[in-house]
This record gives structure tokens, C-alpha cells and sequence, in this order.
């Protein structure tokens, strides 16, 4: 038996790096309220921002990012963890399962030391838990694992809309707010000292992790790791010329529940009661067509897209260092912005900290392999020292 090994760049699907590094920006841009104040988790679920009216921004961002871009991470997470598998048993490695849980364990530990010290809002701690329920489905047929999807995402998704509308005929649903915690959240990350911004951060982590919103999370992104898991068998972005017919009918598809299910919602006052099909379904769909267009425009745009693509190989690299920057942009332990800027700046900032991030990146990999965590991980999971600098030979 081989010794595991991670993949070499000449194995990598570069229009999958640029999917991952337009993922970091769509993720950053959705975590910016969470970063900015206490409403995106406490307030009203209308509105973000406060109680001010939010603005076409609000709504570019509900249509066009929210639940796109971490379910577009949990298909290319599924996608590379079959990519992985199958690396690993052509290298004829003894026990591939053993490298894949260890990958989620190590995962979940990086997610745990993200979301208590750094940020509550971490992702990589749902998705180590959730990678090791994918390793349930690993030998099942296509067929099953599409079947498997489609009833994760429907059928619990369709259940508590059917409830939110129920009660929405009795009560307005859409305008709750936890008054007290909206206070305690700018009085800790707002005014607070190093000590009580991680308690509130610990509280709020608990608060993100109950065991009912960690259901739910599971319901929208284990269907994802499954689509992902499906493409990736089926070589479909692989060998995008030869599945191009297919690929262009999943795309029109998409693109039409994305259209139906995102944006369709607000010529019917974009009631809150709809919000878990908009996600859900809206999400779901919007990920896909972006994966494909991207796949699709590669050819004709491969330079801005390599450069993107720099992000994506770095992704969680990026990923943790945006928290950092929120964290220092945001709380009084840094410049203290926190509920002070409207929409508008709020977005630019993840702008402009995603195109320092492309130069850096770029940067970066021209004199090493991969990014400093993701050496690190890697470096966990294969149980030795990786080489990491890249050599050139004159």
C-alpha cells in the first residue's frame, strides 16, 4: 500500500479553485451583519441592519447571497471529499476512510478554536460534523445518494414552511427581536473589554450551535455535500466539453428556481414565513448555476479567474483571516465600528478586503504550494511534515 498523499496543482479543476474563491467573497459579504451588529442574529429577520428601513442593498444581498455561498461550499466540499476518496484509493491506500474522518476531525477542531476565540459565526465546525455523516453515504449509488438529497432538503424544508405560514395567518412572524441580547451584543462587542467580547462570543456561539438551528444546518447543507458528491462521480466538471449538454440543462434548471424561489419571493412582499424555501431551494439552486457559469466562462475570462482562483486554493486561510479582519474593523477592541456604518460601506468593505486578499494570495503561492492552515491541516490529516515551498529550477 501507498502512503496518502494530497492532490498535486496538475490534478486540480482550476474553474473549481475560482467556484471556491468567489465562495470566500459571497461567505464574507453574508457574514458582514453578523460582524456589524447583533440584528442578523437577534433582530428582526427582515432587516440586518437595525430598525431603519435597509435598502435595495439588503435586498441585492438577501437575492444574490444569502444561502448561495455556503451551500455553493458545501457542493465543492462534497465534490473535493469524493475527489479525495477516489485520489486515495487509485493510490491504493490502505484505509481511505481513516484519512477522511480524520480530515472532519481536525476540521471540527479548527472550527471549535474559530468559533469560541475568533468568531461565533464559524462554519468549519458544521461541516467536520456533517462530513463524517457524508462517510454514511460513500458506497451508495448515485441514485441514492440524489434520492437522499432531495428528501433531506424537501420534505423537513416544506414542514416548517407549512407551520410559519400557519401561524403567520394568527401573528406577525417577521418582526421579533431579543431586545436584551441586541443589548448585551453592543455592550460586549461595542464597548467591551478582550474578556467580555469572547464571553459574549462563547454565548452567542451556544446560542448559533442549539441543537435545533444545528438540525436545520444539516438539512440544507448535507443534500449539498451529496449533489457535490454526484458531480464528482459523473466526471461532469471534469470533462465539461463531453457532459456539456447535460451540464447546460442543469444550469437552465437552476437558474430558474434561483429565479423562482430568490427573487420570486418579493413580487409578494417577501414574507418571512417563506424564508426557509428561499433558502433552501433558492440556495440550493443559485449554487449550482454559479458553479456552471463560472465553469462555463472560464475559457473566455482564465486570467481575472486564475487570479480568484488564487483565493480559492487558499480558502480556509482566507476564510479565517476575513473573521480576523471583521473581528478587528468591528469590535472595541479595534476600531470600534460596531452598528455604526450603513449597508453601503459595510458591503465595500468585503469588497476591498477581497481584492487585497486576490493579491495576497497571489503572492503567496508563487513562492509556496498552499496556504499556511491549509499546510497545516494537511500536514494533520497525512501525519507528517508537508513540503510546502515551492522549488524552481533554472
Amino acid at each position: 500500500m501507498n502512503q496518502a498523499a494530497p492532490l498535486t496543482d496538475a490534478k486540480r479543476l482550476p474553474w473549481i479553485d475560482t467556484a471556491r474563491g468567489f465562495a470566500i467573497l459571497g461567505i464574507f459579504l453574508v457574514n458582514l451583519p453578523s460582524f456589524h451588529g447583533p440584528y442578523f442574529l437577534y433582530g428582526s429577520p427582515n432587516n440586518y441592519w437595525g430598525t431603519e428601513e435597509p435598502g435595495i442593498w439588503q435586498a441585492i444581498l438577501d437575492i444574490f447571497f444569502q444561502a448561495s455561498f455556503y451551500t455553493l461550499f458545501s457542493f465543492l466540499f462534497g465534490f473535493g471529499m469524493q475527489v479525495i476518496l477516489e485520489n486515495l484509493k487509485a493510490r491504493e491506500v490502505a484505509s481511505p476512510r481513516k484519512v477522511a474522518v480524520r480530515r472532519s476531525i481536525f476540521l471540527i477542531i479548527f472550527g471549535l478554536i474559530h468559533g469560541l476565540l475568533i468568531w461565533y459565526g464559524d462554519i468549519l465546525f458544521t461541516y467536520g460534523i456533517i462530513a463524517l455523516l457524508l462517510l454514511l453515504f460513500v458506497k451508495s449509488k448515485n441514485v441514492t445518494l440524489f434520492i437522499w438529497s432531495l428528501c433531506l432538503l424537501l420534505i423537513p424544508n416544506l414542514l416548517f414552511t407549512g407551520l410559519l405560514y400557519m401561524a403567520s395567518l394568527f401573528e406577525d412572524i417577521g418582526n421579533f427581536a431579543n431586545t436584551a441580547a441586541i443589548e448585551a451584543s453592543y455592550q460586549h462587542y461595542g464597548n467591551g473589554t478582550w474578556k467580555e467580547i469572547l464571553a459574549q462570543n462563547v454565548n452567542d456561539w451556544l446560542y448559533s450551535n442549539s441543537l435545533l438551528n444545528f438540525i436545520f444546518v444539516i438539512f440544507n447543507i448535507l443534500p449539498m455535500f451529496l449533489i457535490g458528491m454526484i458531480f464528482a462521480r459523473k466526471k461532469w466538471l471534469h470533462n465539461v466539453q463531453e457532459h456539456h449538454k447535460t451540464l447546460h440543462k442543469i444550469w437552465i434548471i437552476s437558474f430558474l428556481l434561483f429565479l423562482l424561489f430568490k427573487a420570486g419571493p418579493y413580487l409578494f412582499g417577501n414574507p418571512f414565513w417563506f424564508s426557509m424555501l428561499q433558502d433552501a431551494i433558492g440556495g440550493s439552486a443559485s449554487a449550482i448555476f454559479y458553479v456552471l457559469t463560472i465553469t462555463f466562462l472560464y475559457p473566455k475570462l482564465t486570467g481575472w479567474f486564475q487570479l480568484i482562483g488564487s483565493v480559492g486554493k487558499m480558502a480556509f486561510t482566507n476564510y479565517i483571516l476575513q473573521s480576523i479582519i471583521g473581528v478587528f474593523i468591528f469590535y472595541s477592541i479595534g476600531l470600534g465600528l460596531y452598528g455604526q456604518l450603513s449597508p453601503f460601506p459595510t458591503l465595500l468593505i468585503g469588497i476591498i478586503v477581497f481584492a487585497i486578499q486576490i493579491v495576497l494570495s497571489h503572492l503567496w503561492l508563487q513562492k509556496f504550494k498552499r496556504g499556511p492552515l491549509e499546510w497545516m491541516w494537511r500536514s494533520l490529516i497525512y501525519k507528517k511534515k508537508l513540503p510546502n515551498k515551492r522549488e524552481y529550477v533554472d
